[in-house]
């Protein structure tokens, strides 16, 4: 088998891939993914499009994620996974390794040496609330501002990605104690990142990013921060499907308590 890079060009591919495994093609965030990311696959030996995928995110000297991890279903179990994964573990360096795992991906992950820290929760619906009146829309010049928190409190350099939140989303804002970001799915609107000093904080920002979607959005909540989960559950977000949050070589960085929703599974 023949790992080889992905890139702009196989963005077809990849959505077709994942459409054939049920997810769903999800073409504006394979594209960023791609763009911020290593992407890696194996192509099928008969010639119709990829085999296996999985895509490394970087993020400064200490830190990377591994996500859309997906074999088709014609050559499952034949070893292209793992061999995916140690390929990317092993361009990852002595970073530690994070990952947002299924219940059927996450005995591959153990044998590669990835333990579980956490559980997150996928929870959708159509927001109940109000507006704030405590955040505002964000303009760039609020871009220094914003990547300085992130750096202080995500612990590691991710501004490659923040700075495409103006491009890639659907809405920007910001608070005194936080910044939140919101960007379209195929069916829903994604609320992530959301970082800030304070749970007031947070929830001003996702309730506002929300009424900004005006419509079926989903959280990713992690299910130690019950506080968050339970205004969320209260304010219309249900229908929770969980994943653990795994980690390989150390810890994550940063403060835990602060991230109160990430950009993304895919990306941490």
């Amino acid at each position: 088998m023949r790992i080889r890079r992905l890139g702009s060009a196989d963005l077809d591919a990849c959505t077709r891939l994942a459409t054939s495994r049920q997810w769903g093609p999800e073409r504006h965030k394979w594209a960023l993914l791609l763009d911020v990311g290593q992407g890696y696959g194996i192509d099928a030996p008969d010639g119709d499009g990829l085999a296996a995928t999985n895509i490394l995110t970087r993020y400064g000297h200490d830190h990377a994620v591994i996500s859309m991890v997906l074999t088709a279903e014609r050559h499952a179990r034949q070893g292209l996974a793992r061999a995916l994964m140690e390929h990317a573990l092993e361009e990852a360096g002595d970073r530690t390794v994070s990952l947002h795992a299924t219940e059927q991906g996450r005995p591959l992950y153990e044998r590669l040496g990835f333990r579980t820290v956490g559980r997150v929760a996928k929870h959708t619906g159509v927001f109940a609330g109000e507006p704030s009146g405590a955040t505002r829309p964000a303009t760039g010049d609020d871009l220094g501002a914003i990547l300085a928190l992130d750096a202080e409190i995500f612990g590691t350099d991710r501004s490659e990605v923040l700075r495409r939140m103006f491009g890639f989303g659907l809405s920007v804002r910001v608070a005194e104690k936080g910044f939140g970001h919101c960007w379209r799915n195929d069916t829903d609107v994604v609320i992530g990142p959301v970082v800030a000093q304070d749970l007031a904080t947070a929830q001003a920002l996702i309730g506002d990013l929300a009424l900004d979607a005006g419509g079926e959005v989903r959280m990713d909540l992690d299910l130690a921060q019950e506080e968050l989960v339970a205004w969320a559950v209260a304010h219309g977000m249900g229908r929770p499907w969980e994943v653990s949050l795994m980690v390989r070589h150390g810890s994550l960085p940063g403060d835990r308590t602060r991230q109160f929703l990430p950009f993304m599974q895919a990306l941490g």
